[in-house]
């Protein structure tokens, strides 16, 4: 029995020992997947809904912010970097793709059109309550007039 009984107990724990790497290996890739998601939410935050209206990738449930979550996780499985990904979807869609474009000629009226109307609409008010003028007074024939008109 001293034989089997220890081949018993080399194969519990060989057994043992290969669930433990088992579970190790499922933890490492779960760290993994959680990290890569990370990353993916973290870009997804970075980059506008094409077809929505303000939203970024990470907001938005349309068909292609979920096409294009899904093309980021696959770059970034594949090992490029989040300026990599953000320098594609830009070639391929323009600076409009970026939630925060950056300034340059092409976004200039992006960046300073809002300043520009909020300018022009405190120069408009102002002006307007700057020609405002005082009731004028009626004089004594207008009164007259007037006191037949509600008799």
């Amino acid at each position: 029995f001293l034989l089997g009984d220890n081949i018993i107990i080399r194969i519990d724990f060989f057994s043992s020992f290969l669930l433990l790497l088992l579970a190790l290996a499922f933890q490492a890739s779960g760290q993994e997947d959680a990290n890569l998601e990370r990353r993916v939410a973290s870009l997804a935050h970075e980059l506008r809904c094409l077809v929505c209206q303000n939203q970024t990738l990470a907001d938005s449930n349309a068909p292609l912010a979920v096409d294009l979550r899904n093309q980021i996780r696959e770059q970034l499985k594949a090992g490029k970097s989040e300026r990599q990904i953000t320098d594609f979807m830009v070639e391929r869609y323009g600076d409009f793709v970026l939630y925060r474009p950056p300034f340059k000629a092409s976004t200039v009226a992006l960046w300073a059109g809002p300043f520009l109307l909020l300018a022009l609409g405190a120069w408009l008010f102002f002006r307007r309550v700057r020609q405002k003028k005082a009731p004028e007074t009626l004089t004594e024939a207008d009164r007259r007039r007037a006191a037949k008109l509600l008799e």
